[in-house]
């Protein structure tokens, strides 16, 4: 979430640029869906800066109704189980690979729920001051257990994976969670773009590193 269509855009095509990079610098298969990560967090942000463009304008109902579905399927689905999952294919220690392997079907036990709720429950955006705030009808009882799920399948996964950094990248991770959510409740303008770009940096990093690390001396 950024504060304006220009951020959202500018943040996205930045961020898009850093996963091309990652992609660029895969030296195994197993770290392709690591690598990919970026350019899931560029969609998302283009996919909102459609949002902020088409919320004004109720004749572009049918643009907005895509980009928002893009934008959910972004932060509700995909994140829940790909963190988890890239993890997972990268790790080579056997009790670690278990663990990840229960945090991926967590995550995906979220990711489905949150299919479920967009293919079959209403959700309309909604600019408040500098924010967009996604109104929906998801059942309101499931909203923090969900939530716990949600934040337990895509954090932890980054503390317990043997791979490099990933605890700096774990770090970042909570941060932008809190100092979000403290944003949020404020409705005063979303930092998650600034930490979505940090991250893809680091998941640069760890993929540069590791390639250095392959290469002959």
């Amino acid at each position: 979430m950024c504060f304006s269509p220009e951020a959202s855009f500018a943040g996205g095509v930045v961020i898009s640029s850093i996963g091309v990079a990652a992609v660029k610098k895969v030296q195994q298969p197993a770290q392709i869906v690591f690598a990919s990560i970026p350019l899931f967090f560029g969609a998302q942000q283009i996919a909102e800066g459609v949002v902020w463009l088409t919320v004004p304008h109720p004749d572009y109902g049918a643009v907005q109704k895509f980009a928002t579905v893009i934008y959910l399927l972004m932060a509700r689905v995909v994140w829940p189980m790909l963190m988890p999952l890239s993890l997972l294919l990268m790790e080579e220690n056997h009790k670690r690979k278990k663990i990840l392997s229960v945090l991926f079907m967590m995550g995906l036990s979220v990711s489905l729920y949150y299919t479920y709720c967009i293919m079959f429950l209403n959700v309309a955006p909604q600019i408040m001051g500098h924010h967009i705030q996604y109104i929906s009808d998801y059942p309101e009882s499931l909203a923090v257990p969900v939530f716990i799920i949600y934040f337990i399948a895509a954090v932890p996964p980054l503390f317990i994976s043997s791979i490099k950094r990933t605890r700096l990248l774990g770090a970042l991770m909570f941060l932008s969670c809190l100092v979000t959510a403290i944003f949020y409740m404020q409705y005063l303008t979303s930092v998650w773009c600034f930490f979505a770009a940090v991250i893809s940096g680091v998941i640069l990093w760890i993929i540069r590193d590791s390639k250095m690390k392959l290469m002959p001396k």
